[in-house]
């Protein structure tokens, strides 16, 4: 994973850009509502916080949210938003390392983090995942589709089935990062291995998977 935590570090200033696609505009609308609604009055466990654009959204109903990510640099910008007095808490930690929280949260939220766990590892990370919220927690992960012309391009494949593309930053660099992108199907399964109720709503650019920890 140190990849992947290096090109976040360097990509901080340039992520937010992501969510200013024209194409996405319609989805992004649709989305702040559903996840803004669906944490409402609930202790929240964010992974992989990044600059904090979900947290954000999230806090604005919420009673609390704790967000977690390993990088300051990213960690920075999300401390600098409009948040409710008292209600985020910003702290370094990493979404590979989950520390035990239940029943202090009674929910967890990680927007884009899925696609970028190894298909090896998806199992034994949803199994941690559920048990760090109290039981019967809500559970919830948004994440990208791939969309031709919108999404960056698949580069290669791994023997085990990962998905990979090459992206670029301002400074030139290129980074190959892990991205998958799983059917409908497969998000169903593998949460129903770690919780029960698994939802999905497929919307064109994105997919919001739902489901209970184990009670």
């Amino acid at each position: 994973m140190e990849p992947l935590v290096n090109y976040y570090a360097k990509r901080a200033a340039e992520y937010e850009r992501i969510y200013a696609k024209p194409e996405r505009q319609v989805d992004l609308t649709a989305l702040r509502k559903r996840i803004g609604a669906m944490f409402k009055g609930r202790k929240v466990l964010e992974l992989a916080c990044g600059t904090g654009y979900w947290t954000e959204v999230i806090a604005a109903q919420a009673e609390h949210v704790t967000a977690l990510d390993i990088n300051e640099e990213v960690l920075e910008i999300a401390r600098a938003k409009r948040v409710p007095a008292g209600r985020v808490e910003f702290t370094k930690g990493s979404a590979c390392d989950i520390p035990g929280s239940a029943p202090r949260h009674d929910a967890l939220y990680a927007g884009f983090w899925w696609s970028h766990v190894p298909l090896a590892e998806m199992d034994s990370f949803l199994e941690k995942a559920s048990h760090a919220v109290a039981p019967g927690a809500l559970i919830a992960f948004l994440d990208n589709r791939y969309v031709e012309g919108s999404s960056t391009p698949l580069s290669r494949a791994d023997e085990e089935g990962n998905t990979y593309q090459t992206r670029r930053l301002d400074d030139g660099s290129a980074h190959e990062v892990l991205k998958n992108f799983p059917a409908e199907s497969e998000l169903i399964r593998r949460a129903s291995l770690a919780g029960s109720g698994a939802h999905v709503e497929l919307l064109e650019h994105y997919w919001l998977l739902s489901f209970r920890g184990r009670s």
